[in-house]
């Protein structure tokens, strides 16, 4: 019986190594971010999950593997972790799905820019297998303006109004093969230098629809595009049953995500950067309506001429607040629209 249990072993083993998966606890913990008062932790804590990938090919087949990977999870519910940062030790737990989103209010304001953390697992368990896992926390530097930005259709061409052109971009090509909209790096740069303060750069934020399933790959798309590297807020984790479903989340969980990160900066005026071939506009004219004067220009990018109108409808009610907007098919409309008001100094 016990060699029996051995060899079962042994075969598990083989098989999550040949699909490259750790089957042993490991933590994920994402950029977070905070100002003089709080700080945010983000991350997951998984029984299951794809290992790192190592290199990058244009080979459909190896594509299709490693998105099914990141999908391949089983989260840690309720595993007790502790968080290590500035010489203090905060101790909590991950919720069901195995997310945790804590929050620490030091007793002196943190120094500014990108600072490290870490999160351990401290289920008695694993104690011995010491595991861990650094991350960083982004304090902004004194600016004007924050900028919150979808990704899917946004700066990254998703095709997220047609299920079948979606799956085939999601599932055949990776970080480095997937493409940005032309011009769209220009426009971000600009707005990421835009009355910058000392050269600090400005805060960026990207709220989007896509799953925390595809944090590493959004973030080498980020890196190898060169974007302005920011503050991932994601949807909820799914399982490769649910892969048809990615990018889909509620209208009123991105509001709130947006929400959040507006009343942690109330001495910042935002930037919101999103398309039409969702429920952007939608979002933003909201977001727009609860925070009176706090919202300084919107961008969309027209993707869906079917919508146009509709969405016209929805610019015009913001401007009539007082919101600087573009409804732009080039982002070199978006880049002069954005030297035009004062975004491009």
């Amino acid at each position: 019986m016990k060699s029996d249990l051995s060899l079962t072993q042994k075969i598990k083993q083989k098989l999550f190594s040949l699909f490259r998966l750790n089957h042993h606890p490991v933590i994920k913990v994402y950029n977070g971010y905070g100002n003089p008062e709080k700080i945010i932790v983000m991350g997951h804590v998984l029984k299951l999950s794809p290992m790192p990938r190592k290199s990058y090919r244009k080979n459909t087949i190896v594509n299709l593997f490693s998105v099914l990977r990141s999908f391949m999870v089983v989260p840690f519910a309720n595993a007790k972790i502790s968080i290590r940062w500035q010489g203090n030790i905060y101790q909590t737990e991950t919720e069901e799905d195995g997310f945790f989103r804590y929050e620490i209010f030091p007793d002196m304001p943190p120094a500014q820019g990108w600072q490290s953390i870490v999160v351990k697992l401290e289920e008695e368990k694993y104690r011995l297998q010491n595991i861990r896992q650094a991350g960083e926390i982004y304090i902004p530097f004194p600016s004007q303006y924050g900028f919150i930005s979808d990704i899917d259709d946004t700066l990254l061409i998703s095709h997220s109004v047609n299920l079948r052109k979606r799956l085939y971009e999601l599932l055949t090509k990776n970080a480095h093969t997937r493409k940005a909209f032309e011009g769209v790096v220009n426009h971000y740069q600009l707005l990421r230098k835009s009355r910058q303060i000392n050269n600090n750069g400005n805060p960026f934020f990207y709220v989007s629809g896509s799953e925390w399933n595809l944090y590493d790959f959004i973030v080498e798309f980020f890196r190898v595009n060169n974007l302005p590297k920011g503050i991932f807020l994601l949807s909820q984790l799914k399982q490769v049953p649910q892969l048809w479903k990615s990018g889909q989340t509620e209208l009123m969980t991105k509001f709130m995500r947006i929400t959040r990160v507006i009343e942690d900066f109330p001495h910042l005026l935002f930037v919101l950067l999103g398309d039409d071939s969702q429920k952007d506009p939608e979002i933003y004219l909201s977001v727009v309506k609860h925070f009176p004067k706090k919202i300084f220009a919107v961008y969309i990018r027209c993707l869906t001429d079917s919508r146009s109108e509709k969405v016209k409808i929805m610019i015009l009610e913001m401007e009539s607040k007082g919101v600087l907007c573009c409804y732009f098919k080039h982002s070199t409309e978006a880049i002069a629209h954005s030297k035009m008001i004062g975004l491009g100094e």
